[in-house]
């Protein structure tokens, strides 16, 4: 039961990370990596599934987000949507890389639904970008 608590922990901060909260997801993964006691692909799985979801939610907030834009709650400041919006406008979906990045990642994909980026092609480059993020990150802390 105590695995159960670690990897849906894992997934609970890195969805939450993603949108509108605070939190570091790595530093959750690099403590439980450390711990030596869970399979580091499955904190892998669950890190990146979560931060994936979040980043999915935000898409949609940006789909949505004349109906949301003012609300105390929405996930990205008026001055981090517009600096993303310049980002995105610049490198367009390519950006998306750059998702997993502290402080600009999670406007990026705000923005990302505001100009409506197909889902597939959103999923695709925020999957490689945060997927990889952990990789590496898990490759640094346990080799």
């Amino acid at each position: 039961m105590t695995e159960l608590y670690a990897y849906g922990g894992l997934f609970l901060t890195a969805f939450a990370a993603a949108t509108i909260f605070p939190l570091q997801s790595e530093a959750v993964l690099i403590g439980l990596l450390l711990s030596e006691r869970y399979s580091v692909w499955l904190l892998i799985a669950a890190a990146s599934a979560g931060n994936i979801l979040g980043a999915v939610v935000n898409w949609w907030l940006g789909r949505a987000m004349e109906r949301y834009r003012g609300q105390r709650w929405f996930p990205v400041s008026a001055a981090g949507l517009a600096r993303a919006q310049r980002w995105y406008g610049r490198y367009g979906r390519w950006s998306l890389l750059l998702s997993w990045v502290p402080f600009i990642g999670d406007p990026l994909t705000v923005v990302a639904g505001v100009l409506r980026e197909p889902l597939w092609s959103f999923l695709l480059l925020v999957s490689i970008a945060k997927i990889g993020r952990y990789v590496v990150l898990a490759g640094l802390v346990t080799f």
